[in-house]
């Protein structure tokens, strides 16, 4: 069976979006998943993501890892799926969409800018290796002088699987601030190596950096190895609320592909 595809990407981070309704790939087909994204044998991307209706809403959003694993909340693939909806049925408006992690809104903000909410951020904690904060997904912000020069698989890949965040693992950004300005990179778990950039985890960045004291601005303007994220946020105890993220959704192809 042949199916459709986009191929999408938010500041580096890429994705393969298909509209699964009515469903042509199954949640629990990891194996199909992992083989559409691996770069050598598939169509190759970070992650996939199931466009399908949702009642109430103008789509439901399922966000998979390149390995398989569902995930409960992608910022980057938010944008991309918004971005998707508008181009292909929904038109360039206002939305709101369902993902794992609950509900969202997205709005166009002209070119290939699109702002999506992010779920309210509670109980931002410190261990010993940073701040840990839950952005839709578990990620930890460690800050640093310098981020530029580290092997970030290296650095990122025991903290992921450290027993301190065990069963789920965690995210690892290691971030620099300069200026009111955040650089971020991050170590992703389901991708098991380092993307050029992490929507969540941009998010958790600058939350922790506001909470830490290292920035006094609540709109940071965050750069990631694929390029630049805006993020805008309301300060709360040991967390923050109205949350938005603001990039690019580029669409790159589209395609067939036997299955």
């Amino acid at each position: 069976m042949k199916i459709l595809f986009n191929k999408y990407e938010g500041t580096g981070n890429d994705f393969i979006l298909i509209r699964n309704s009515p469903p042509v790939i199954s949640h629990s087909d990891s194996i199909l998943i992992t083989r559409l994204c691996d770069r050598r044998f598939g169509i190759g991307a970070d992650g996939l993501i199931l466009v399908e209706e949702c009642d109430g809403y103008d789509f439901g959003m399922f966000y998979f890892n390149s390995d398989g694993s569902p995930g409960e909340m992608c910022g980057n693939g938010a944008r991309c799926s918004a971005h998707f909806a508008m181009r292909n049925f929904a038109g360039f408006r206002d939305l709101t969409f369902m993902t794992g992690d609950g509900p969202h809104t997205a709005r166009h903000r002209g070119g290939d800018l699109i702002e999506v909410s992010l779920s309210d951020v509670t109980g931002v904690r410190e261990t010993p290796d940073g701040l840990f904060a839950n952005t839709g997904v578990p990620h930890l912000v460690v800050f640093t002088d310098n981020n530029e020069d580290t092997d970030m698989i290296s650095f990122g890949q025991p903290l992921r699987y450290s027993e301190r965040y065990a069963p789920e693992g965690v995210n690892v950004n290691l971030v620099t601030v300069s200026d009111e300005s955040l650089n971020v990179r991050t170590y992703e778990r389901g991708v098991e190596d380092e993307t050029l950039s992490c929507g969540t985890g941009v998010t958790a960045s600058a939350i922790a950096a506001a909470l830490a004291g290292k920035i006094v601005t609540s709109e940071p303007r965050v750069t990631v190895r694929g390029g630049t994220l805006y993020v805008r946020f309301r300060l709360t105890d040991r967390g923050a609320s109205e949350i938005f993220l603001t990039g690019p959704a580029t669409f790159v192809f589209s395609g067939e592909i036997e299955i």
